[in-house]
């Protein structure tokens, strides 16, 4: 009896040295959140990896909620509601920028017209929507613009920050858009951060009254730096703490 304890001791203690780990190679915690490693229940040929501008993409989001934002930054995260701006984006289709064609026809036309001593003022440009930081902020400064879209989604955000504080200080009505895609295909363009319109021919009073409120809604007194948002984590922590009170009362 006493051989057969002594064996197992000696298989317990065995059992215990294999078991036990080097303090300097333990393996690290698996993280098992979004985008991390790979849980053992899934089939691992059905998984793909997010590519490395896309976990970028995520980590700016949730960085851009975590922080707390300046009035400058915060009048971004609240642009113009989507049945507004299409409404809004309706009508400045019309002002669309003439294409090669139609320039080469109007120059054609008016120097037909200079020939046969016909002084007209058809040969003009057209009037229609001006882009690019450069030619948008030139306009502003010489209050030549009368309506200015900045889009919410430029990045980086600090090409475009200055605009509405300069749009104010030349009491321009301005609006923030939330795509610059959208504003791109108005200028036949794949994105634009800003359009400016000179001058109202078509739809003069529609637009007008949009000046009226962009006035009332964007020229207002400056936004409320924007609160940062919680995470599930801290949240989770503080409905432990406010718990672990409610026990102690």
């Amino acid at each position: 009896m006493a051989k057969k304890v002594k064996k197992a001791q000696e298989k317990q203690s065995k059992e215990k040295i294999v078991t036990q780990k080097h303090p300097l190679s333990q393996p690290a915690p698996k993280n098992f959140r979004f985008g991390n490693d790979i849980r053992p229940r899934i089939v691992k040929s059905r998984f793909v990896k997010f590519p490395r501008y896309v976990e970028l993409q995520r980590q700016k989001r949730v960085l851009m909620k975590r922080l707390k934002c300046p009035p400058a930054l915060a009048q971004f995260f609240e642009p113009l509601d989507k049945d507004e701006s299409n409404k809004l984006f309706k009508i400045l289709e019309k002002y669309a920028p003439e294409t090669k064609k139609e320039k080469k026809e109007r120059l054609k036309n008016s120097a037909k017209e200079k020939v046969n001593g016909k002084d007209k003022k058809d040969g003009k440009k057209p009037v229609s929507l001006k882009c690019g930081l450069n030619h948008v902020t030139y306009l502003v400064e010489q209050k030549r613009a009368k309506l200015v879209l900045v889009a919410a989604d430029v990045d980086p955000i600090e090409t475009v920050v200055f605009l509405p504080s300069l749009c104010k200080t030349m009491d321009i009505p301005y609006a923030i858009v939330s795509s610059k895609a959208r504003l791109g295909s108005l200028v036949g363009k794949k994105t634009t951060t800003c359009v400016a319109l000179t001058d109202f021919k078509d739809n003069a009073a529609e637009l007008e009254n949009y000046c009226k409120n962009f006035r009332e809604k964007f020229h207002g007194p400056p936004a409320h730096s924007r609160k940062p948002e919680k995470g599930f984590k801290a949240i989770s922590r503080e409905n432990k703490a406010q718990k672990e009170l409610l026990a102690k009362k």
